[in-house]
């Protein structure tokens, strides 16, 4: 979480973490501009590098090393990190609709989303064909491919749709990959036949005749059957339809075709091209609307160029000073394609033709050339420099020598006490916009003007309440209201209890007016998400501004106390069941140290966003005898509140944790959340401690959780059962941690195998 103390005044809003747009990231945070807040809405946490793909599919690069992390990128450039996938612009309010998630404001905005192939009005080719764009899903439905050939028997027949260079690589590429799994599965390679299909009179149009031919000879040497003219009107699970009504039998088509752009870029009023792209001059910016720019593919230039990655890379260091221009003022400069650029075209077996206006060359070597060149690009986003190593606000020409100067420097004087509350307009608009959820037994709720919410609490029920408070560890504001929401909730879910009211305690960061509401709508919007399926409703709360955003909730439950689940029922012979995996305080200390990769973080969040609750209540079913969340003190020193409660031991299978993805790989390079030491003093509760904390999982025992799984006695006998039905409820990495003991005369109650 991006710490500034320079109040926002400006909003850039980043779609797409394409080519150009990552180079804008690093460009600005290398050299920030004071007062402009950088959101990225990104489809994928991970961008794949698209000169790497096929060398990716052919089985040269493993994953990481073709995939642009765009975790620790926007974490390096102080930028807002919003997983989602766009949906729509609102040009005339300055607003972008996301999946899943309340609107995005602007004032300023670049598309960078690349491109996907044309199969409009094509029937089947999203049904049944593995295009090539988006990238993310083509390598999802490749590894299935993969897994199909492999267990194929008989003749395989692959059809490749493009003739264009991303289709011949492709089709080079894919069979010689697939040729070598089944060689190194003792199948025969031979069985696969490949037919490449384009509608024009021959391959790779946009490439000189000695390139052309060289790759008609290549094809031909591969056995790949080229057949030009021939134009696809449908695809089907087995066959591919052509338009004079023939049929081509294909178990596999791959759709490689020339580039279509979203339809919400043309409905958004924006000037398109005949295609759909963002229409930008020489300065990448809209031809229609001055505050949005747009480069790569989604962009038409003046000059056209191909669909090509080459272009969007070169456009980046453009983008990103014309994106520093237009937020302080100042003019911007033309972006000056080239008209011949060296294009390096691999043949999937590490082997490559060069291809240069007229020119053209083949060899092993320009592989070579190629490899390094993608590395070396790779390299300048995947290897970022230190924090402390950028340099540092432009102070003397950002944005406080605008016109907002005034702004700025009124809003970094603001007043502490009850002057440091969000202002009553502010907090009224909000007000209105959420939803005005109620209950009974809620007498006076938000909706009413009293200085204390009213709860009634039903005959035979008793209440429980808990508070939960803590600094954001995310700078995607309303995925952090959510997971506070559920983290307070976790407690009441604990002790089976239902959720009755919340009160809301919020911290926003100073701002503009429309920043501040944004901020805590946001906030607000992301914690309604999680209370309304729960029941609960939003009865009050406060809300203030300051130096970083922070949020926590006081929560109120109602219960049968007969039934109230407590760490004190702990039983010898029950087992322990945590219901999610842990490691967020690990890999959120790597995150903030830039150390942790995108998807280990993104996977985490997803986690945290799951609530406990139908986990509680399928504990109940099955005769929990204790329950506790697992948070702030990690598994040992929950589990040591449990079993001093109950008067019992406990046995832990360190080798059964549920782990996060790459939290092994973060505690083994050191890095531990700053909670880590004092709950690391627990340690003296363990038996034979010099034995167990040589483990690689030991530090993970200790480790802090947020919204973290429940920890739970279930009899034995009940335990199987339990399990099945909590993974059948969505608690894929519940599981049988240890069990309970009778307590024993050793000072240290917990023992661990």
């Amino acid at each position: 979480m991006k710490n500034n103390s320079v109040p926002v005044v400006k909003d850039l809003v980043l779609i797409g973490g394409g080519h150009a747009h990552v180079t804008v990231l690093k460009k600005l945070g290398m050299k920030p501009v004071p007062g402009l807040r950088i959101t990225l809405i990104t489809r994928d946490i991970h961008t794949p590098y698209s000169g790497m793909l096929p060398g990716f599919v052919a089985g040269h690069y493993d994953y990481d090393d073709c995939h642009i992390d765009l975790g620790p990128l926007a974490r390096f450039a102080g930028a807002r990190l919003y997983h989602s996938e766009v949906q729509g612009l609102d040009t005339a309010n300055n607003q972008v609709f996301a999946k899943g998630r309340p609107s995005i404001g602007y004032d300023l905005l670049s598309i960078n989303t690349g491109s996907r192939p044309n199969s409009i009005d094509i029937p089947g080719v999203d049904e049944f064909a593995l295009a090539a764009k988006p990238i993310d899903q083509f390598l999802n439905k490749w590894e299935a491919l993969v897994e199909r050939v492999r267990a194929s028997e008989g003749e395989f027949r692959i059809v490749v749709v493009g003739g264009g260079a991303g289709g011949v690589e492709l089709a080079l590429s894919t069979q010689h990959r697939l040729q070598q799994v089944l060689r190194q599965s003792g199948l025969d390679s031979k069985r696969l036949r490949y037919r490449l299909l384009t509608e024009s009179d021959g391959i790779m149009y946009m490439h000189n005749p000695g390139v052309r031919q060289r790759f008609e000879r290549i094809l031909t040497e591969r056995d790949i059957r080229v057949e030009t003219r021939r134009r696809v009107s449908e695809v089907r699970s087995d066959q591919v339809i052509l338009d004079d009504g023939s049929a081509v039998a294909a178990d596999a088509t791959i759709w490689v075709t020339t580039a279509a752009a979203p339809s919400w870029l043309a409905e958004a009023g924006l000037t398109v091209d005949d295609s759909g792209f963002v229409r930008v001059g020489a300065d990448l910016q809209s031809v229609s609307h001055e505050n949005i720019f747009a480069a790569g593919d989604i962009a038409s230039l003046l000059e056209p160029r191909p669909k090509s990655g080459v272009f969007a890379v070169r456009q980046g260091p453009v983008l990103a000073d014309n994106l520093r221009a237009a937020a302080i003022g100042k003019s911007l400069r033309p972006y000056r394609a080239q008209k011949n650029f060296l294009g390096l075209v691999s043949t999937g077996n590490k082997y490559a033709i060069a291809s240069h206006g007229r020119w053209s060359y083949e060899s092993a070597w320009l592989w070579r050339v190629k490899d390094w060149i993608d590395v070396r690009f790779m390299k300048k986003f995947n290897v970022l420099p230190d924090m402390d190593a950028k340099e540092g606000p432009e102070l003397a020409s950002g944005i406080a020598d605008s016109a907002a100067i005034k702004e700025l420097s009124t809003l970094a004087m603001r007043c502490g006490g009850c002057g440091a509350k969000v202002g009553a307009t502010v907090l009224s608009r909000v007000m209105q916009r959420l939803p005005d959820e109620r209950r009974d037994d809620v007498l006076i709720g938000r909706n009413a003007a009293d200085d204390c919410a009213m709860l009634a609490i039903p005959d035979g029920k008793v209440m429980v309440q808990s508070v939960d408070y803590f600094r954001a560890f995310i700078d995607d504001t309303y995925t952090f209201g959510a997971i506070a929401a559920n983290h307070a909730l976790g407690d009441l879910f604990a002790m089976g209890a239902e959720p009755q009211s919340v009160l809301a305690i919020a911290t926003v960061p100073y701002g503009r007016e429309r920043v501040v509401e944004e901020s805590l709508y946001d906030l607000l919007t992301g914690a309604l998400h999680v209370l309304k399926p729960t029941g609960a409703v939003l009865a009050g709360g406060h809300s203030s501004e300051g130096a970083e955003l922070a949020f926590g909730l006081t929560v109120n439950g109602l219960i049968d106390p007969a039934k109230v689940l407590r760490k004190s029922g702990l039983k010898p012979g029950d087992v322990l069941i945590l219901t999610k995996a842990v490691g967020t305080g690990t890999l959120f200390a790597a995150d903030m140290r830039g150390k942790a990769k995108g998807r280990w973080v993104d996977s985490a969040i997803q986690s945290m966003l799951v609530s406990n609750q139908k986990a509680a209540e399928c504990l109940q079913r099955f005769g929990a005898s204790a329950c506790t969340d697992l948070t702030g003190f990690g598994i040992v020193g929950h589990l040591i509140e449990m079993t001093k409660a109950s008067q019992v031991d406990a046995v832990l299978h360190v080798d059964a944790l549920p782990l996060l993805d790459g939290a092994l790989e973060t505690v083994k390079a050191g890095i531990l959340s700053s909670l880590q030491p004092q709950n690391l003093r627990l340690r003296r509760a363990i038996n034979d401690i010099e034995r167990v904390s040589k483990h690689p999982a030991f530090p993970l025992l200790f480790d802090p959780q947020t919204a973290g799984g429940l920890l739970a006695g279930v009899p034995l006998h009940q335990s199987e059962s339990c399990l099945e039905q909590l993974k059948l409820l969505g608690y894929g990495d519940s599981c049988i941690i240890g069990q309970i003991e009778e307590l024993s005369d050793q000072q240290a109650p917990i023992k661990i195998l």
